[in-house]
């Protein structure tokens, strides 16, 4: 008999060797892990899923995250050793950073104080409220700087939502996107999750990662189930994702 419900597939089941390429594992210095025992337990979670690679983005946020890249550096070093004297072994770690385009932004460029991925790249995100007065012009220095711009979480900037054609503008001016896993359930809202799935559908999105925070949100990505359509149109991504910056 004709069923019209499609089996599901937990995502969680092909993350295996995945390169999470923004979290906030490193301890003490943003909204993610407080100490290095909680980023320790975030990593073991992973890896209880075959992810076990890593690049670590904390904020870059004037007035609320001021990081720099001494501090991510001290940070990252700090949970290195802790991961070393435990004997956590079999993974693969680096860091970047997570870059807020706000009214320090130019100056973080201009002083050379940002922390891009692979070198090449640089992770980027605006306020959920409104979007960033300049971030024009911020992404063409990023450019002339010699970065390629990754924005983080397009699917979550509720304003771009009335107005879809922003996205293809963001792309045609060499912007990337990078999903959030959790984009793809419900875990943001409904409205949120509508948004993944049409820029995913549009072949909008070139990377994707966990964006974690704490052990609460990889039980929700433990949760995660797609339809084996959506699963075929996101592995492309994982793969992707796992090519350019492991």
């Amino acid at each position: 008999m004709f069923s019209f419900f499609k089996k599901k597939v937990f995502l969680v089941d092909y993350l295996h060797g995945f390169m999470d390429i923004h979290n906030h594992i490193l301890p003490g210095i943003d909204d993610g892990a407080k100490t290095p025992e909680e980023s320790v337990a975030m990593i073991q979670a992973f890896a209880g899923f075959g992810v076990k690679n890593f690049v670590f983005t904390p904020h870059i946020m004037n007035h609320y995250h001021p990081n720099t890249p001494k501090s991510i550096k001290d940070a990252f070093e700090l949970l290195k050793g802790v991961l070393e004297k435990q004997g956590v072994g079999d993974i693969k770690i680096d860091f970047a950073a997570e870059h807020m385009i706000d009214d320090e932004f130019e100056s973080l460029m201009d002083q050379d104080r940002i922390v891009p991925l692979k070198k090449e790249y640089m992770l980027i995100e605006m306020s959920y409220l409104q979007a960033s007065f300049s971030f024009d012009y911020a992404v063409k220095k990023i450019q002339e700087h010699g970065y390629f711009p990754i924005l983080a979480h397009p699917e979550r900037y509720n304003y771009y939502h009335q107005d879809p054609k922003i996205y293809t503008e963001l792309r045609s001016d060499g912007i990337q996107f990078q999903l959030n896993l959790l984009s793809l359930s419900g875990y943001y809202g409904s409205e949120i999750q509508k948004m993944a799935l049409k820029l995913i559908n549009e072949g909008m999105i070139d990377y994707c990662a966990s964006d974690a925070h704490n052990l609460k949100h990889l039980d929700a990505i433990k949760e995660i189930k797609l339809s084996q359509k959506t699963l075929n149109q996101v592995l492309p991504i994982i793969e992707n994702t796992i090519q350019t910056f492991y």
